[in-house]
């Protein structure tokens, strides 16, 4: 019993923290802005602007969601405690085990909260898009895109995301030379911003019969999605948009037409596309949105107020600049290097496990604001 006592008293010292986390994640200006939504929506005429009224809509099963996150969390608390009174007053010790792991769930699902508390970005609960290229190493490089692909699709399996993949280029031997894939989910932009950049794998490759130990590089771009709520400037005579069959690893990927769309955006030779419907309109509003996103986003990057003010800079996916090592050999682990970070567990993460790198990111990020 003495067990159960001492969980006891672990759990009443976290009530404090969880009141404070209420007061972090801002819940009483959540609620009030659903009541003022819900008001809203039951006002005569309210869907006479559908458009409006869905994203209205939206707003308010986000908000909610939010509330009920906390909420869940509050109530796995209460269990512990309950099962620990209950416990003690019967001089029942069976129920440990049970009480054990509903503490264990409180606090992973409280520390996964907690992490709510940095999304402070204007777009970090959109949806994210996301594109993995394949840099210096060849086929090396194309089977490590492959790899970061399914380390991703595996994060978002773990947090009940929904992936869409929008393009996809098979590499020349194994392997993918670039994926692009829409991430559905709250916060999933301010979850994955934290991917930026340049990943570096180091093994021995199984394609050099040699055995001999390659470094190779791959580049994750991320940025939300955006729709037609979202007023980014392009000049129409910035852009060349190209049609063409869509190709990649059959159905499982693309639908094989001729619908596929790819928009360069002349000044600073950004090219997005999508591939994944079999309407080219669809395609084409799809790939706007991700043009509307990467430029705003390394406008943001550069601090720039226009979109013409942008130059075609960008970053080499090579050495020098990786965000993240993934060491498979003479050594496991994986370092992040903007906050060193780093866990010997490699398979782990590669299984997506990530949700510790990307606090860790997080957290520093937020010291710097």
């Amino acid at each position: 019993m003495v067990e159960i006592e001492q969980i006891q008293i672990e759990v009443n010292k976290e009530l404090e923290p969880l009141e404070d986390l209420a007061k972090s994640l801002n819940l009483d200006e959540t609620n009030r802005r659903i009541s003022e939504l819900e008001l809203r929506s039951s006002e005569p005429g309210f869907w006479d602007d559908i458009e409006k009224a869905q994203n209205i809509q939206k707003e308010i099963t986000a908000l909610k969601k939010k509330t009920e996150r906390y909420e869940k969390a509050k109530e796995l608390l209460e269990n512990v405690l309950v099962l620990c009174e209950l416990a003690l007053a019967e001089e029942d010790s069976s129920i440990l085990d049970e009480i054990k792991t509903y503490y264990k769930e409180y606090k992973q699902y409280f520390e996964k909260l907690k992490m709510e508390t940095l999304f402070t970005g204007e777009h970090d609960h959109l949806n994210a898009i996301m594109t993995l290229h394949a840099g210096a190493g060849g086929t090396e490089a194309q089977d490590w895109v492959q790899m970061l692909y399914r380390m991703y699709s595996r994060w978002s399996e773990q947090h009940n995301y929904d992936l869409k993949v929008l393009n996809y280029l098979d590499g020349d031997e194994a392997g993918i030379k670039t994926v692009t894939f829409q991430i559905n989910g709250d916060n999933a932009y301010g979850y994955l911003k934290s991917e930026i950049g340049v990943h570096r794998l180091v093994r021995v490759s199984p394609f050099d019969s040699s055995g001999r130990r390659h470094t190779s590089f791959a580049s994750a771009e991320v940025i939300p999605e955006f729709d037609d709520t979202i007023e980014v400037a392009i000049n129409p005579d910035d852009l060349r948009i190209d049609v063409y069959r869509a190709s990649g690893a059959g159905g499982q990927h693309v639908n094989k037409t001729s619908s596929a769309v790819r928009i360069t955006h002349l000044p600073t030779g950004i090219v997005v596309a999508c591939q994944n419907e079999r309407s080219q309109i669809k395609n084409k509003e799809t790939a706007m949105n991700m043009l509307k996103g990467k430029l705003f986003a390394l406008a943001k990057q550069s601090q720039l107020e226009k979109i013409e003010d942008l130059k075609g800079d960008q970053l080499e996916i090579g050495w020098g600049s990786q965000i993240r090592s993934y060491v498979f050999m003479p050594y496991t682990k994986v370092k992040d290097h903007r906050t060193d970070f780093e866990t010997g567990d490699v398979n782990a993460v590669m299984d997506g496990d990530l949700d510790d790198f990307i606090y860790a990111f997080l957290t520093e990020n937020a010291k710097n604001i």
